[in-house]
């Protein structure tokens, strides 16, 4: 790029540079895709309190399967070659836009399973991540061939995704549906295995945890603002702080589960890195998923939901036990001995059963607890790094 356009030069930023962290721009790119999460949360509940259970978690995979991977791509790529000038923020502010049109696709993908809407704003986000890695192509040499691929296989599968709106609904749009997010994935596989781009570590584990941060974030605000609606109907007081008190302390736990010390030392060899960012789809889902169970439960408490009591907690547990396995596999058992690599699993698979427990939430929120003392009291294996030393 000619300095007159007053633009840096993309090179590849050094994976080992000290001090990096989340930008000002990278956390307001994640303050936009709250809106997403928290409709797509709103819509699972609604769909999940009125017995609609397979329909409303399909729907909310596929919409979760857009806003994860499109997070997930600019997050990559900023720790690569992020710059910060004019050009590159009004590329993230075109992304930004893609999410807002997303959202508002959201409701009539659960409603009507019409995803026009939600594929047009997955479109502008994608296409506008095409533009940066052609920017890249131009200005790192040394990568241009993997920049091309990302480029490339971005800008086909968009058209696919385009394309894909034409075909009427039935077995063939769903064999297509399964081949094009298939496609999505192998992308960053394929272009990485033409030369690896240089991630930053540190940078990647601190950016899934502020995402991760947003999403937990939306259980503490949805089972508080369910809360507050149910007592202004004149619902009896105690269960509903109870299901508030022991949500809170269930959060609170998986907090502290997903930021064990040695989570900053999950990726380090590009197999490692693509299991990290493709297994936080579950994690990043389930945490979306967990605030909307917590709003069932309050929905069954106040009897507004169709579901059974059994079925309620299993809205809430499926969600917590596949949060604590992802985490557990990809940033805990590397560097855990024997007994929490026993401890957090089992509690995970525990955790299931709290559904025929009379009280909601309260085996979750015990073994979760037990799960953290553990961790607690048990050091990570291996030898400390200074930033483990000054996290203990």
């Amino acid at each position: 790029m000619s300095p007159r356009f007053h633009l840096s030069i993309m090179r590849p930023r050094d994976p080992h540079e000290p001090g990096r962290s989340a930008t000002p721009l990278e956390l307001f790119f994640d303050l936009v895709f709250v809106v997403a999460v928290a409709i797509a949360a709103v819509e699972l509940h609604h769909a999940l309190t009125e017995n609609h259970v397979v329909d409303g978690v399909t729907s909310y995979a596929i919409v979760f399967f857009a806003i994860w991977w499109a997070w997930m791509n600019f997050t990559w790529f900023a720790t690569s070659f992020g710059t910060d000038d004019w050009l590159y923020r009004v590329l993230t502010f075109v992304q930004m836009a893609g999410v807002l049109v997303l959202a508002s696709g959201i409701e009539p993908t659960f409603a009507d399973r019409d995803f026009a809407q939600m594929v047009a704003g997955y479109v502008i986000m994608r296409f506008a991540m095409v533009a940066q890695w052609m920017r890249a192509s131009r200005c790192a040499p040394d990568r241009r061939r993997t920049c091309e691929i990302y480029a490339g296989g971005i800008a086909v599968v968009q058209v696919l995704w385009i394309a894909w709106l034409f075909i009427p609904s039935g077995a063939v749009s769903t064999v297509g549906l399964i081949v094009l997010i298939i496609a999505e994935l192998a992308v960053p596989v394929v272009a990485e295995r033409a030369g690896t781009t240089p991630w930053h570590p540190h940078h990647i584990t601190e950016r899934y945890g502020l995402f991760t941060l947003i999403l937990l974030g939306e259980s503490l605000l949805a089972s508080s603002n369910a809360v507050i609606e149910a007592l202004h109907e004149d619902e009896e007081l105690a269960p509903l702080l109870s299901i508030a008190v022991l949500a809170f302390i269930a959060t609170a736990a998986l907090f502290w589960i997903y930021f064990w010390p040695p989570h900053h030392r999950a990726i380090g060899s590009l197999a490692q890195s693509l299991r990290y960012g493709y297994v936080h789809y579950f994690v990043f889902a389930a945490a979306g998923a967990f605030s909307a169970g917590i709003e069932v439960e309050i929905d069954v408490i106040t009897h507004h939901s169709e579901l059974t009591e059994t079925q309620a907690s299993f809205t809430v547990t499926i969600p917590v036990a596949i949060f604590i396995l992802g985490i557990w596999w990809i940033a805990i058992r590397d560097n855990a001995d024997r007994i929490v690599n026993t401890v957090v699993p089992v509690g995970a698979l525990l955790v299931l059963f709290d559904p025929f427990i009379p009280v909601p939430v309260t085996l979750t929120a015990v073994l979760l607890v037990i799960i953290v003392v553990v961790l607690v009291v048990r050091p990570p294996v291996g030898k400390p790094d200074a930033q483990l030393q000054e996290t203990d």
